[in-house]
């Protein structure tokens, strides 16, 4: 699909906006079209947006290439830069997709096979009046910008739900039976988050690439200070979100060795209470041990009082140990 974004005037204000449309194969680009998406595009639409522009769309497979040559480069007066995205972070298949951004002649091309929800924020945006300067360079800068700020609010989120968790974790619980389930669970949850964060830490690491890449290439070119500037504070705000993601890792680690602990010590009280049971009936074996050897002479077989003493021996053997270990507070 090709969605083009043109410039247009608020029909109350009169204020500049970005109105975006689904573009037919047969329509033309709009020669006044300054954002060309491209979602999940066949090679027709690659072709089209190439005639237009005067570029070559990368494929799928060059945008899953990890090499930093094919991520940023410039190639006939366009620049090339491709990070990856983090998307469907609210179900359970959050993962990253590569995006592909193409800025030529103040027109920009995005490529990208999934559909992040800092796209649709964006579109959102711009599509308010004087929601963002009609410019390919300020599009670009206003939508990684969302980008980050889409990361922010996934990153609060999560510290969110990790602080429910360690308020679980380490919660009083009168349920001890229950209290297995609840830890498996916890690792298992500790583990989402873990794998969450740290596709969001990868996803912050290659937008980082594209601004540095960006604040040089602005420098040079003498490009308007506005652009600039915004692209300077998007690379402030997004190695803040790195060090809050840096902070969140560790919580997870010091939240998972707090868990394994718990479970460590679950298994220790359970064989602390095998090894009590042990201590406590092995003197009473001893005595019905000693009274089933079959032996002639043996004084208490004659005894008419001799069964209820080996029982009450046993019963003494028995509860000596018990109240030992409760005076010393093991058990």
């Amino acid at each position: 699909m090709i969605f083009v974004h043109q410039p247009n005037a608020c029909a109350s204000t009169g204020q500049p906006l970005l109105e975006r449309r689904l573009l037919e194969m047969s329509e033309p680009i709009p020669p006044d079209a300054l954002w060309i998406d491209l979602i999940e595009p066949t090679r027709q639409e690659d072709h089209k947006v190439e005639a237009f522009l005067g570029i070559s769309i990368p494929t799928r497979e060059e945008m899953e290439d990890i090499e930093p040559s094919e991520l940023l480069y410039v190639e006939n007066g366009a620049r090339y830069m491709t990070g990856r995205l983090l998307c469907r972070v609210d179900t359970d298949d959050a993962r990253l997709t590569g995006v592909t951004f193409i800025l030529r002649d103040n027109k920009l091309a995005t490529v990208r096979y999934d559909d992040p929800q800092a796209f649709r924020m964006f579109v959102h945006r711009a599509a308010r009046p004087a929601g963002v300067l009609l410019t390919g360079e300020a599009i670009l800068a206003g939508l990684i910008e969302t980008v980050i700020d889409r990361a922010a609010d996934v990153l609060q989120a999560q510290g969110e739900r990790i602080d429910r968790l360690s308020r679980r974790i380490f919660a009083e619980h009168s349920d001890p039976s229950a209290r297995n389930a609840e830890l498996q669970d916890t690792l298992r949850a500790l583990g989402r988050h873990n794998e969450l964060l740290s596709q969001q830490r990868e996803s912050l690491v290659s937008v980082e690439r594209i601004l540095l890449s960006l604040s040089a290439s602005y420098r040079v070119s003498k490009a308007p200070r506005e652009i600039r500037e915004e692209v300077r504070s998007t690379l402030r705000d997004l190695q803040s979100l790195e060090e809050h993601a840096s902070f969140l890792s560790g919580k997870i680690q010091f939240l998972l060795d707090a868990t394994l602990g718990l479970v460590n010590l679950e298994q220790n009280n359970i064989i602390k209470l095998f090894s009590v049971m042990a201590v406590v009936f092995m003197p009473p074996t001893l005595i019905a041990s000693m009274y089933g050897m079959n032996f002639k002479v043996m004084p208490e077989l004659d005894w008419g009082f001799g069964y209820p003493m080996a029982v009450v021996m046993m019963v003494v053997a028995a509860i000596l140990p018990y109240a030992f270990f409760r005076w010393k507070r093991w058990l």
